[in-house]
């Protein structure tokens, strides 16, 4: 039978299930077209915030055993210079991108939300999580079911595209915050980002390898977390989910998939591995699909949910 890559998800068709996570890469057209080009289905922007943010000074990124500790600092050009790149790469490509936004208020939200609106962009997406800013603002919002009700409320009331809410691990019950997320009017949901904030420290130099000190892991050693955290939160809520953390195969994709994700976020992998990782990524989950006789990756039957 004929296989194909091609995937649905909120009424739009991806020639591959593989979504470029926010943050991987640089904030240009230009890196969206090369990780377009590597395979991804989906791309993400960084996440925008109202003004530039320079970021935290380096080293900002770390490589260990179980994968990478980083503190970029959600360093992005700001939402106007950020949407002139989604832009640009939308008209050159006719390639579908979505647009990350990151503030610590709803009014902020809004705002972002109402220019990304006006842009070329299909979705939208919340950073409700990022922890490796915890530094300057606290706990991730998506810590809290009832601010990101709150957010979510509010930006579905400004927004023209779809809005997905990217969820954090780091919370205490998240398929209770999924769940609030979905009754706000969340459209879908992005999980998980990346766990701690973590420490890592040059035994040499005696400090900590980065100089903010702290930050997200990510990489292979998250990836039962985050099959976990998919599994549940997608047996709890109707809305679909872009799985990502840890993946690294063909094969961890097709877990993803199986734990009730719609889309496969990779991007530690990409950072470790390199950009041909998307194309290995792609040849093993069309060799699964060939080896169960199966069309397309929206047939890939998910598990049995028990006692969830």
């Amino acid at each position: 039978m004929a296989v194909s890559l091609r995937t649905r998800f909120l009424g739009k068709d991806f020639s591959s299930p593989l979504v470029l996570p926010s943050g991987i890469l640089g904030m240009s057209s230009g890196s969206l077209r090369f990780a377009r080009e590597a395979g991804f289905g989906l791309v993400t922007s960084k996440s925008l915030s109202r003004e530039p943010r320079k970021g935290h000074e380096g080293p900002i990124v770390a490589r260990y055993s179980g994968g990478i500790l980083n503190s970029l600092g959600l360093c992005n050009p700001g939402i106007e210079a950020g949407l002139a790149e989604v832009d640009e790469f939308s008209r050159e490509t006719g390639a579908s991108v979505m647009v990350s936004l990151f503030a610590v208020n709803r009014r902020d939200f809004e705002e972002l939300a109402r220019r990304a609106s006006d842009s070329r962009a299909v979705f939208i997406e919340l950073n409700l999580s990022c922890p490796n800013v915890m530094d300057e603002f606290g706990i991730p919002l998506a810590a809290s079911k009832e601010l990101v009700a709150d957010i979510v409320e509010g930006v579905k009331k400004i927004a023209r595209l779809p809005v997905i809410a990217k969820l954090s691990p780091n919370a205490l019950d998240l398929p209770a915050i999924a769940l609030a997320a979905q009754e706000a009017g969340a459209d879908a949901l992005s999980m998980i980002n990346t766990l701690g904030p973590g420490l890592l420290i040059d035994t040499v130099a005696k400090k900590p390898i980065l100089a903010p000190r702290f930050g997200g892991i990510s990489g292979p050693a998250i990836l039962p977390l985050a099959l976990k955290l998919v599994y549940e939160c997608t047996s709890r809520v109707k809305i679909p989910v872009i799985g990502m953390g840890g993946v690294s195969t063909g094969d961890e994709a097709v877990q993803m998939l199986m734990a009730g994700a719609s889309l496969v976020g990779v991007g530690t992998a990409l950072w470790l591995s390199g950009a041909g990782v998307a194309a290995d990524i792609n040849a093993g989950i069309r060799d699964y699909l060939e080896r169960e006789a199966l069309a397309s990756p929206d047939e890939i039957p998910r598990l049995e949910r028990k006692n969830v």
